[in-house]
């Protein structure tokens, strides 16, 4: 028992180590910046103060708070009605496309998420390619304003948040047992009946899990809001940047960033707590 449990710990060192000294340490970090006095220099004082939370909860920032949400839900759920389509169509084809349409899902990872970013400025930027091809064919007489606005920031924020759904979605949908949709049918179920009482609640934890991978970091980010969203679309993400960057107001960002961690964490919670998808087998291992 004894072996077995060095044998663990051994295993456990190296990833332990990592996570302990890229993430628990900057996170103890930033919680304990976010009680830290701001100098005049922008740099960080000794002392503990609960200021840098009531400017983070000052109605001045309240604007800010409620268009990051809105966006950031708007955008998950169109990202959740254009992604579940295709997740359960490659679930559930017979045809030999199957593995390269999970290939093309995935393809766009490999790319860097600035790339991306670039990509679609080159795409919709006013002598971009969609304009200049439009302006070609005779089809507009002058350049569209596709770029830093909620269009620019809607398109790219779900293309590149696509894959995050769709894997997980498929992922649940593909570990259905297909006697169980037969059984449905048999029992008279029509096709629309079968996928609510049947397919969807087989597939809700792998939706629910997409839906925090596609949230989260919509919630956070700053560089689509800041080269594709405009002044308009100014979000939490660059308010926490502009506080460690521009304003150097190191713990007034800290201060952002650490409500931000526990909206995260509470959200996680939530989504073990209800779509645990070890929790089922757990349990039947204890019975």
């Amino acid at each position: 028992m004894k072996n077995r449990l060095r044998e663990h710990l051994l295993f456990l060192a190296p990833p332990g180590f990592w996570l302990l000294i890229f993430f628990v340490v900057p996170l103890l970090l930033i919680f304990g910046y976010s009680f830290a006095i701001k100098d005049a220099y922008g740099g960080v004082l000794q002392g503990f103060t609960l200021e840098n939370f009531t400017q983070v909860f000052d109605p001045l920032y309240l604007p800010v708070f409620i268009r990051s949400v809105v966006i950031s839900v708007g955008i998950t759920l169109l990202t959740v009605l254009f992604g579940y389509p295709v997740a359960y169509y490659i679930s559930f084809t017979r045809s030999k496309l199957k593995y390269l349409l999970l290939f093309a899902v995935t393809l766009p990872l490999w790319t860097n998420f600035l790339v991306k970013v670039y990509s679609f400025m080159i795409l919709l930027g006013e002598n971009g390619l969609v304009s200049s091809t439009l302006l070609s064919t005779g089809i507009i007489s002058e350049p569209l304003t596709l770029i830093n606005n909620s269009f620019s920031l809607v398109v790219s924020f779900v293309y590149i948040n696509l894959p995050f759904l769709i894997m997980p979605v498929y992922a649940s949908l593909d570990k259905i047992d297909p006697s169980i949709i037969e059984a449905s049918h048999d029992l008279g179920a029509s096709s629309t009946a079968t996928f609510f009482w049947v397919i969807l609640p087989y597939s809700a934890p792998g939706m629910a899990a997409g839906v925090i991978f596609v949230l989260i970091p919509t919630l956070t980010n700053f560089l689509v809001p800041e080269f594709l969203g405009g002044m308009n679309n100014y979000m939490i993400g660059n308010l926490i940047q502009q506080q460690f960057s521009h304003s150097r107001n190191l713990p007034l960002g800290a201060a952002f960033s650490s409500v931000m961690i526990v909206a995260v964490v509470i959200m996680v919670s939530l989504y073990l707590r209800y779509f645990n998808p070890y929790k089922d087998g757990k349990e039947e291992n204890e019975r």
